[in-house]
């Protein structure tokens, strides 16, 4: 399966930025030229950490045009939901132009669970999505109600049309005194964002995979069975300090 290679770039620069900091996923072309694709902002006045995802980097509004989906997370910030556009099935229903009311579908779920060597130790994530059709498509899940997500169907053991994936365990490094995974040269520095996604059936496909090249730069890599929107979420849900996982 096809590689799609893309760069996150974060800018934390401004009175705000630090707090409500904006990424930029990119295109990586092979003249070294950018091709912007999507921007995530984390959004002010929420009480749990949130980003709101757009296709226009200079309008990052819930009610844009270019606004394609949010990230949310729990109080803690252990789990994470992914939602694209569409309507919240918990405020006051509006229909669309055809008076049909569609909410929005959920794209993922990412947990992140508190690893057993405390703060030394490598993060652990469960990365859950919607399954696939025999023809390559997306099984669309649009919830309800939350009795419905993902993250309390899985929390219940019902697990038809969801794909768990988990991240690959790093290895002990004694030259660098760090735990490290093998990106084949995509990522060359060490950071506790830096992850790869698989399968537990096949280790060695790797889903997706994330890491730090410079301060504010990180490669982002992926493939099927995962989309651009997907993946960038997965990576936006890693910038956040999980305080219970740390």
């Amino acid at each position: 399966k096809q590689w799609y290679q893309r760069r996150v770039r974060g800018d934390k620069r401004g009175l705000d930025r630090g707090m409500y900091p904006t990424y930029y996923l990119h295109l990586e072309r092979e003249d070294h030229k950018r091709v912007f694709l999507l921007a995530g902002r984390r959004r002010k006045k929420s009480s749990t950490s949130n980003y709101l995802i757009s296709a226009d980097p200079t309008d990052l509004s819930r009610d844009g045009d270019s606004y394609v989906g949010k990230v949310r997370s729990n109080l803690v910030g252990t789990k994470f939901t992914i939602y694209g556009s569409g309507l919240n099935p918990i405020k006051p229903p509006k229909a669309g132009p055809d008076g049909l009311v569609t909410y929005r579908e959920e794209l993922a779920a990412v947990v992140y669970s508190t690893n057993v060597l405390g703060f030394k130790g490598p993060r652990k994530m469960t990365v859950l999505i919607p399954g696939m059709t025999g023809d390559h498509e997306r099984i669309e899940i649009r919830p309800e109600s939350e009795h419905q997500s993902i993250l309390e169907r899985h929390k219940r053991g019902e697990v038809a049309n969801i794909l768990e994936l988990h991240n690959k365990t790093p290895v002990w490094n004694d030259e660098t005194q760090s735990y490290v995974l093998n990106f084949h040269g995509r990522v060359t520095q060490a950071s506790v964002k830096n992850f790869q996604i698989i399968h537990d059936n096949d280790p060695e496909y790797i889903v997706m995979q994330f890491g730090r090249v410079s301060d504010e730069v990180f490669t982002m890599d992926f493939r099927y069975p995962l989309c651009a929107l997907q993946a960038f979420a997965i990576a936006l849900s890693s910038f956040d300090g999980k305080i219970a996982c740390e």
